[in-house]
């Protein structure tokens, strides 16, 4: 049966929190970071595909695109992206 946009979100916030070990405040976040870059939005379009199946699959996608930590850049390469440090 299909819930409704808000309850969509509602359960992929949950199974963050449950499932990959996220705090509340986080898994929300990761939920709202989601929604700003439009992953959500043929769920708004499409209810019918707001289900416990797509709650589940969507919150293996959110936790994988925004909850992964981002590698670190390597020494010396911090700064200004497609430039070379100065030599001295």
């Amino acid at each position: 049966m299909p819930m409704s946009y808000e309850q969509h979100l509602d359960e992929v916030a949950t199974l963050l929190y449950e499932r990959y070990e996220q705090s509340e405040d986080a898994a929300i976040k990761l939920v709202m970071a989601a929604q700003e870059d439009d992953f959500f939005s043929g769920h708004d379009d499409d209810p019918s595909i707001c289900t416990q199946e797509r709650a589940e699959a969507d919150a293996r996608a959110v936790y994988r695109k925004y909850g992964q930590p981002r590698p670190a850049a390597p020494a010396g390469t911090q700064g200004t992206p497609g430039r070379r440090p100065k030599r001295r």
